[in-house]
């Protein structure tokens, strides 16, 4: 029986090796070769030998690695700002948010290095969903084999740098720097580079741990921010309401006025101080919600350059630390667009010469501005929200090479 049951367990490790090896693929020469000179490069930069025979002790090589996949994902739909944000302030985050927040405020301070704790909250329900869910990837294997790929290889060739650096210094193991697929660590998912500029070592004990030590996390999450220019004097923004006869080629990032002079423009607010200066959008166009932002907005942005990301963290940081506000948004619909529909506009802009836009399927500020001058040159309203109306407009001017108005018809198309 003895011996029966050692057979099994024998045949059970090269089985589970097995499966474990069946994935491995050889490294070719190209890779090898490349990997080094990586290996001599961070060694010139000052990487300790140690390090480095640590770091790439494991053949990382794999040509249909998650990593690889994830980089190359392209979702078919571009989100609407209301899909987004139903998915992200979901009720549930809300809800955890506030609990996270009545347990936080009892020991840190209500504002940390001059960033409220709510909005460190909100960026933490988003980033992590409250530490849960920090990646689950090697971060020397991820940036590795984004390194070596050549869509962004020189910039993920510098984060892999800061990541063994962290490592050089003490703060963490190879084997524990966990990270998203695409190197972020830690509770606020900060990339290496940002980490080391800003990293703080909260409980002074020689190791910033952005994973595991959540004063270092939340320290650094709140230097971060104050660092770039952080205001603690003024809110992200609020939802406004706009007048029949607002002029909605004022809107977007680029135009700031007063608060005042907002006002006088048929901006319809209250209880924001009159002398501050900021922007309107109108992330679904006209038929949607609008929103007065200010700088913080902007320096949101500069953590993930989205404003749907910027309008979550603002309005789920408004939500955690307001019960009054309901946990649910209002229900918005906008034009569901597909990448290819906003290459197709974006072709149309640079090849009429209304401006010089990146063919890349994004919906961006300097899109959204070349969008609201070809809204113009169809007598449209210059929102910069493209919709079927836009697209029928320029497949009619492609085609006949005149502008015909489109009718206005259902504008949400698919769930």
């Amino acid at each position: 029986m003895f011996k029966k049951l050692l057979g099994i367990f024998v045949a059970g490790i090269y089985l589970s090796i097995g499966c474990a090896n069946a994935d491995v693929v050889k490294a070719p020469s190209a890779y090898l070769k490349w990997l080094d000179n990586l290996k001599d490069e961070m060694q010139e930069r000052g990487i300790s030998k140690a390090t480095i025979d640590e770091a790439f002790a494991k053949n990382y090589y794999h040509p249909r690695h998650k990593v690889i996949k994830k980089d190359r994902h392209q979702t078919e739909f571009v989100l609407t700002t209301s899909q987004y944000l139903h998915r992200v302030i979901a009720p549930l985050r809300v809800s955890q948010g506030r609990k996270k927040y009545q347990q936080l405020k009892r020991k840190y301070p209500a504002q940390v290095n001059k960033v409220p704790l709510p909005y460190l909250i909100s960026f933490w329900g988003i980033e992590t969903n409250f530490g849960t869910n920090k990646g689950g990837f090697s971060a020397i294997e991820a940036l590795t084999l984004l390194s070596y790929d050549k869509r962004r290889s020189e910039f993920f060739k510098e984060e892999l740098y800061n990541a063994l650096k962290i490592i050089d210094e003490g703060h963490i193991s190879v084997a524990k720097m966990e990270s998203s697929w695409a190197g972020a660590l830690g509770h606020f998912q900060f990339m290496p580079s940002t980490l080391r500029k800003y990293g703080i070592d909260a409980d002074n004990d020689g190791k910033i741990n952005v994973w595991n030590d959540f004063n270092d996390a939340l320290y650094s999450a709140a230097n971060y921010l104050s660092e770039i220019g952080w205001n603690p004097d003024e809110p992200w923004g609020k939802a406004v309401s706009l007048k029949w006869n607002f002029d909605y080629s004022l809107t977007g990032r680029h135009h700031t006025k007063t608060v005042s002079a907002w006002k006088k423009a048929g901006v319809e607010v209250s209880g924001i101080n009159d002398e501050w200066k900021g922007s309107v959008i109108v992330p679904e166009g006209h038929r949607g919600q609008a929103y007065l932002i200010f700088d913080n907005f902007k320096i949101i942005m500069h953590w993930n350059k989205s404003e749907n990301y910027a309008l979550a963290v603002g309005l789920l940081a408004d939500k955690i630390q307001n019960k009054k506000l309901s946990q649910n948004l209002g229900i918005t619909y906008g034009y569901k667009l597909t990448k290819q529909d906003v290459k197709k506009i974006q072709s149309f802009i640079n090849r009429q010469k209304i401006a010089e836009v990146d063919i890349d399927g994004v919906l961006g500020g300097k899109t959204r501005q070349a969008i609201q001058k070809t809204q113009k040159l169809f007598k449209m309203q210059a929102d910069g929200y493209p919709d079927y109306r836009l697209l029928e407009n320029i497949d009619n001017y492609s085609r006949y090479g005149y502008y015909p108005p489109v009718p206005i018809k259902k504008l949400h198309r698919g769930k």
